[in-house]
């Protein structure tokens, strides 16, 4: 037996809005995964909450895709193959849209939030990270007092 229809408008309830954005969130992106996994289709999902955070899946890297999307788009619209220059500038600020992107992105994983969406191995490679500044900065810690010490 199915549920029935959900009528489709804002949810007023902050947390019944914020739990449905996580489930159905994390669902999207389990579809997605699907769709690539066995259809081995190639797949980007972006997604932005209402607090402007970043969730997205690439199944050959979203920034890859986008490009490819870019191209296609490109080509149809100029059979000669040659990009206007508007086309190229908005190509070249897409590219730095999606560094930018991914660095914030980079960012909120170092700070501990939206983990969600990471594999272990990218969990690992992020605690390798940690790690590796945590000693840098004990390592620096250490010898500023000990630059201290000698000078006093």
């Amino acid at each position: 037996m199915g549920r029935g229809r959900v009528e489709l408008k804002r949810i007023e309830n902050k947390i019944n809005r914020q739990v449905t954005f996580s489930k159905r969130r994390n669902g999207l992106l389990k579809k997605a995964y699907e769709l690539s996994v066995l259809c081995d289709a190639e797949v980007a999902l972006i997604i932005f909450s209402s607090r402007g955070k970043l969730y997205e899946f690439g199944s050959a890297g979203t920034t890859k895709t986008l490009e490819r999307y870019q191209h296609c788009c490109y080509n149809a619209q100029d059979s000669n193959g040659a990009l206007s220059e508007t086309q190229s500038w908005y190509q070249e600020m897409s590219k730095l849209k999606a560094k930018f992107e991914a660095l914030q992105r980079t960012q909120r994983h170092l700070l501990g939030e939206d983990l969600g969406p990471l594999s272990v191995k990218e969990l690992q490679q992020l605690e390798k990270q940690l790690e590796c500044s945590l000693s840098l900065a004990r390592q620096r810690k250490s010898c500023s007092h000990f630059h201290l010490f000698i000078g006093m």
